[in-house]
């Protein structure tokens, strides 16, 4: 049996995770077993630009942490390895994370994850990881938006300049 302060650190432990996870729109684990230090690394630093926090957890301790909050679905695939990465954005832990498991094979492989409390499969990690990043949908969608103005605007200049007359007096006669 474990002393009372070991015992003691491990249930703080345990309740922090607890707290983050409760805290997470989403997160997967992950088994990192073979990477190195160097992709590692690069792994870490591309999840803090994310707003992602990337661990290294104890299976024990995490497992008791996904039993508080109510995903203990996950405990069959806390084995061997595990990290954790959960952030407030729901699709940043697995567009960061999935990106990483391509790059390096067997040696990083997703285990599981959760989004919104609820336990995903990889099928819908791998649908999220294919949803670009914000800022590339803000620009979708602005270019969307843009694109009927831009139309009718080279359709008017194209008839004025068709008619001989300036642009310019064309987009006064369309005004008015």
């Amino acid at each position: 049996m474990p002393n009372a302060k070991v015992l003691s650190e491990k249930q703080a432990i345990v309740a922090s995770l607890t707290e983050k996870l409760q805290g997470a729109a989403a997160g997967l684990i992950v088994d990192y077993k073979g990477i190195t230090v160097a992709e590692d690394t690069a792994l870490r630093a591309e999840c803090r630009k994310n707003e992602i926090e990337y661990a290294v957890v104890k299976n024990t301790l995490l497992r008791f942490a996904f039993n508080n909050v109510g995903l203990s679905e996950l405990d069959e695939k806390l084995n061997g390895t595990t990290s954790l990465a959960i952030a407030s954005d729901p699709v940043a832990p697995a567009r960061v994370i999935a990106d990483y498991a391509k790059k390096l094979g067997d040696r990083f492989e997703i285990k599981g994850g959760f989004m919104d409390g609820k336990v995903i499969d990889l099928n819908t990690i791998n649908a999220l990881a294919a949803i670009p990043a914000l800022p590339v949908l803000q620009a979708q969608v602005l270019g969307t938006m843009l694109a009927p103005i831009s139309g009718l605007a080279c359709v008017l200049k194209q008839i004025a300049e068709k008619n001989g007359a300036p642009a310019e007096a064309a987009a006064e006669a369309a005004a008015e």
